[in-house]
């Protein structure tokens, strides 16, 4: 999915309200992106608006450009609220990714030194309940950031009732317990192969020995990708995971992800060792290549990710 300045039209000024913090299913109001939403005549369109931080220990760890992921977490939030709020989805509703396909115009990307106003229109192209109450999703998002193009993205998501929850996810379901028996973070990969823009902190790989693999690194008192505990390791850490092994395949010093074309087939534990690898499949032009990570989690694959990255010259 390719990002054009003509899959853009001009926004209306839309009377927002205020979204509460809650909804995000965020605990830490320094990790709160989304600042409000609206409604479309349409019944199946909102707008919803956030606020980037200036200063961010991942988000803006990229060499005065913000991460990429920034865009996958404002639409994370903007969706979680959208579901309670628009869609009457129960809080104690479980929400899970099932694909995560976006890409970002990197000229948006440039920090400055003020919050800028991220503008998401949102359109919920299906939203189906089934028999056991299960909810099924697909949004499509068209995001600018002070009203220039910043990215696209179209996402499969699932709510699962408390009790269907339960039995799918059986020992695994209590998000205590499983964060509690999480398997302590392994070593990162050195700073030359993680990149200079990935601080030890955000570190989400451990090296093996064998070429193009690695072992998931699940830190679960990372305040990032665990403000409150979870049952199994968050698509968002994933996403990280592919842009760091596409970036240790690149030997570049720096490199940015531009697009993921994520699916989510199982979940991921995290209690047991996650294996990633990476395949290499072609340089689109000078400096951007692609590449396919997998995982797999008790030989079984467990998520499948296209990323394109692109090099920073710093």
């Amino acid at each position: 999915m390719t990002v054009t300045t003509g899959s853009f039209t001009p926004t209306t000024n839309t009377n927002t309200q205020p979204t509460p913090a809650h909804l995000t299913r965020k605990i830490n109001a320094d990790q709160v992106l989304i600042t409000g939403w609206a409604s479309h005549k349409d019944g199946i369109s909102h707008t919803v608006l956030a606020t980037w931080p200036t200063h961010h220990p991942l988000y803006t760890s990229h060499h005065d450009v913000y991460h990429p992921l920034i865009l996958a977490e404002s639409i994370r939030q903007a969706l979680t609220m959208l579901s309670h709020t628009a869609h009457g989805v129960p809080l104690d509703h479980r929400l899970g990714w099932q694909t995560f396909d976006t890409s970002i115009v990197t000229a948006a990307l440039n920090t400055s030194p003020g919050p800028g106003t991220i503008r998401m229109t949102i359109t919920h192209t299906e939203a189906q309940q089934h028999r056991r109450g299960s909810r099924r999703f697909a949004a499509q998002i068209m995001a600018t950031r002070d009203d220039q193009p910043l990215g696209i993205a179209r996402i499969r998501y699932i709510a699962h009732p408390p009790a269907l929850y339960n039995r799918l996810r059986g020992t695994h379901a209590d998000a205590h317990t499983a964060t509690t028996h999480a398997l302590p973070p392994g070593p990162a990969l050195p700073l030359a192969e993680r990149g200079q823009q990935t601080p030890l902190q955000q570190a989400v790989l451990s090296p093996l020995d064998k070429p193009h693999q690695w072992q998931l690194r699940v830190d679960v008192t990372n305040r990032i990708f665990f403000d409150h505990d979870h049952d199994h390791v968050p698509g968002i850490l994933l996403l990280e995971a592919a842009a760091q092994a596409a970036h240790a395949e690149s030997h570049a010093v720096s490199t940015l992800p531009t697009s993921f074309n994520a699916h989510f087939h199982r979940y991921v534990e995290l209690d047991t060792p996650c294996h990633i690898a990476s395949h290499p499949e072609h340089r689109r032009q000078p400096g951007q290549t692609s590449t396919l990570i997998t995982g797999h989690q008790n030989n079984q694959h467990t998520f499948t990710i296209h990323t394109t990255t692109t090099t920073q010259h710093t």
